[in-house]
């Protein structure tokens, strides 16, 4: 028999929902047959599995250790530290407290796995917290730091975590209902002298892993809109802030190349003999796109720590480098 507490990491969830993250190799069928059966209970008490978890509430398994392992995937501090091992540098951490982290992500690094093989922020992000003590590895079987916005891999900047359930949920929303501000720093090609607020219909191709955009709506587009306005201009080259207004995949790489002015380094909407000067000149291979600032509003709760700041991230060494050769820093 095995009992579990829940804390407040757990709570706020249907018993189900728990359930299918500690033993998640489990069919939901048996999971449903064990709850039927008494062999699973909330409290002391038969349970149909819709019922929300409270903090310090107890489910008991009566089920042999054997069969809560087969079901259980294990995520232990070795498969995490594993992923450690490949990583070059520490993360640069830009503001935490006990709900929230802001990570100034680099360049080449996925904000989440793509496919089972890969090591994302996410899981360096839980080494982390194993290490720190923030975080113990039972807690691991039924919760999971996770990243609340994600960035292109060759798009740096800001990323914010949750630490807790109940900021991973409020931070969550907040980034659905755009209330946080999220400013872009850009390199691009041409000289742009006034701000603009632009707006189009933005189409994925799934299979090429692309978007384009267009003036005018068509079938499955989703609407955008991107500002930006001029912050120095000389020698064919823009820095422009970008104030991202919606948030969808490619956006501000998509939308600016249609309006005239690639990003710099932006081999798949970008302008391939520009990049390759660049590239030439600097060894530059990704676009000059870094996420500098995020602007939360005032909150409470797990998030009353950052209520009304500012997270900023510093440009990464060689985007500066290349502002400066131009004249634009």
């Amino acid at each position: 028999m095995k009992e579990l507490c829940i804390g407040s990491n757990e709570a706020g969830q249907r018993l189900d929902k728990f359930l299918g993250k500690y033993m998640d190799k489990a069919p939901k069928s048996f999971l449903y047959k064990m709850l039927r059966k008494k062999n699973i209970t909330l409290n002391g008490k038969k349970a149909s599995g819709n019922e929300m978890l409270s903090a310090g509430d107890t489910v008991k398994l009566f089920l042999s250790d054997d069969t809560i392992g087969k079901f259980s995937q294990s995520r232990t501090a070795d498969h995490y530290l594993a992923a450690q091992s490949r990583r070059g540098a520490e993360l640069d951490i830009l503001y935490e407290d006990r709900h929230t982290i802001f990570i100034n992500k680099p360049a080449g690094m996925l904000s989440q796995k793509a496919a089972p093989g890969d090591v994302s922020l996410v899981e360096h992000l839980t080494v982390y917290l194993l290490e720190s003590g923030q975080i113990t590895e039972e807690e691991l079987q039924t919760f999971r730091p996770s990243v609340c916005n994600r960035l292109d891999r060759n798009t740096s900047g800001i990323v914010a975590a949750g630490k807790t359930l109940p900021a991973l949920q409020a931070l969550g929303e907040m980034f659905r209902e755009r209330s946080i501000q999220k400013y872009y720093l850009c390199l691009v090609k041409g000289e742009v002298t006034e701000g603009c607020r632009i707006r189009g219909y933005l189409t994925k191709d799934r299979k090429r892993n692309t978007v384009s955009v267009k003036k005018e709506k068509e079938k499955d587009a989703s609407v955008i809109e991107t500002e930006y306005h001029p912050l120095a201009s000389r020698a064919g080259v823009t820095l422009l802030e970008v104030h991202l207004i919606t948030g969808k995949t490619h956006q501000i790489r998509a939308h600016l190349a249609s309006q005239g002015h690639p990003i710099a380094g932006d081999y798949k909407y970008g302008d391939r003999a520009f990049n390759d000067k660049l590239k030439g000149q600097y060894g530059l291979s990704g676009q000059l796109l870094h996420s500098y600032r995020l602007c939360v509003p005032e909150c409470g709760g797990a998030l009353s720590g950052i209520s009304g700041k500012e997270i900023k991230a510093p440009l990464p060494s060689l985007f500066r480098k290349i502002c400066e050769d131009k004249g634009v820093i």
